[in-house]
């Protein structure tokens, strides 16, 4: 049997998934935890791959790395790292980027070169935030790798990192119009130019390991979208650490208001993508704070009814991408008596998380994004209330995917499309379809306490 290996280095763990090469049939896996951290030891992404994959690796013919986007890995001229890398939610960087719009032009002229407009998770503002406050090690700077592109060549153990179109759109200085680098961001981020990683085709090889070929490997959603085999039409609604809605498109999109970014996927297309810092962990803070569990907090919400009767929350609890309001905090709006309760709160938190994606799915419209259905995924993907929820808020069809690691499953996928040369045709198990009348006061309320709030 042929094998293949996909590798998700996310924010919280590194999983290994080896997969049949012809049908996608998982045939084993194991993980290792990251600390929870929005900068860590890029070593600690190599200690987690080292003790998943002990033991899973023999023949296997190929594997490929799906990570975490928008991580800043600082090298210097002999590939050691300067720092503990930034990761995608470090909101430090959130005053360069106002000053990075400002000093291209505007939010417009960023769209227009890379697609997209920076925020705090970008490669870009972080690297201008290295160069204010960390002059002395920014010097040093040789290279710059996100953390898929170094744990690519830290398994290659030799030559230069390298990227691939999906991950290099999500830094702020690769365009995915033109495919190619701007270097002149860079030199206005970190006042000079620095070594970047070849960008390589979807199906081009990074290299070989010991007799394994090394796929170029991706971004953690761009895997995501190639492991459920997302097609036009398909709208993924990501509910993990962060939340996301993407979907595969045939054009490149330029969306000056920032609210999509505009990002190339792994298969030649491209991925425009909405993302929000808050998502699973408003439920099991909210879980938390009522004294109970995700079942319980399921339980609590579907006792309550659609709105839960006014009770708003705006579920900023880390500060927020979308809308860029990075040095928010939670809040609720409309508590009276009647909703001082647990299930009204219960059911205002899945409501205000999902709020948030459903405006992310009018953002994609208006970048002329066709949505017919959204794919469901993600560890709050399986609560049976945000299943029965979702729909009401998100105003189409949901699709809940068997649970599985996707971002792993699509690494999988690229290693064997790498080794073969064919894009394998996997087959997906059975999904769940949940349909359900649009309940319009949702999120009519919810935009009216965003807008009492933040006037936006």
């Amino acid at each position: 049997m042929n094998a293949v290996a996909g590798i998700d280095c996310s924010t919280q763990s590194t999983k290994v998934l080896v997969c049949d090469a012809d049908t996608g049939e998982v045939l084993r896996s194991a993980s290792a935890p990251h600390p929870d951290a929005t900068e860590v030891d890029p070593a600690v992404w190599w200690e987690a791959f080292t003790s998943a994959s002990a033991g899973l690796l023999d023949g296997v013919s190929a594997l490929a790395v799906g990570g975490q986007q928008h991580g800043m890995v600082c090298l210097d001229g002999a590939g050691a790292v300067l720092r503990p890398a930034l990761l995608w939610n470090d909101t430090r960087s959130a005053a360069a980027a106002t000053d990075l719009i400002a000093e291209l032009g505007g939010a417009a002229a960023w769209a227009e070169a890379v697609g997209s407009v920076p925020v705090a998770s970008f490669t870009v503002t972080k690297l201008r935030w290295l160069a204010q406050h960390e002059p002395a090690i920014a010097a040093a700077v040789e290279r710059v790798v996100l953390p898929h592109d170094w744990l690519t060549w830290r398994i290659l153990g030799s030559g230069a990192p390298c990227t691939d179109r999906g991950d290099a759109s999500g830094t702020g200085y690769w365009s995915p119009a033109t495919g190619t680098y701007r270097p002149d961001l860079l030199r206005l981020a970190l006042g000079r130019e620095v070594g970047v990683p070849a960008v390589l085709d979807p199906a081009t090889p990074a290299g070989e390991r010991a007799g394994m070929m090394v796929a170029a490997g991706t971004g953690d959603n761009m895997a995501a979208a190639l492991g459920l085999g997302a097609q036009p039409g398909d709208a993924v609604v990501s509910l993990g650490t962060s939340g996301t809605a993407f979907a595969v498109h045939e054009s490149a999109t330029a969306d000056a208001s920032g609210d999509v970014a505009g990002f190339a996927d792994a298969t030649g297309r491209f991925l425009p993508l909405v993302c929000t810092l808050n998502a699973a962990r408003v439920l099991t803070a909210t879980a938390a704070l009522l004294g109970t569990d995700l079942a319980g907090l399921d339980a609590l919400a579907l006792a309550a009814p659609a709105g839960a009767g006014g009770l708003v929350l705006l579920p900023y609890l880390d500060g927020e991408r979308t809308p860029n309001l990075p040095d928010a905090a939670g809040s609720l709006h409309g508590l009276r008596r009647s909703t001082m309760r647990p299930e009204f709160l219960a059911r205002a938190a899945i409501e205000g998380m999902l709020c948030g994606l459903a405006d992310g799915l009018d953002a994609l419209r208006a970048q002329g994004v066709p949505i017919r259905r959204a794919l469901l995924i993600g560890g709050a993907a399986r609560s049976a209330a945000v299943q029965a929820i979702a729909p009401t808020v998100l105003g189409v069809p949901v699709t809940v995917p068997p649970p599985a690691e996707y971002v792993a499953l699509g690494a999988a996928r690229q290693a064997a499309w790498a080794s073969t040369g064919t894009l394998p045709q996997w087959t997906l198990p059975a999904e769940a379809s949940h349909e359900a009348q649009p309940e319009p006061h949702i999120r009519i309320q919810y935009a009216e306490a965003q807008q009492a709030l933040y006037g936006s």
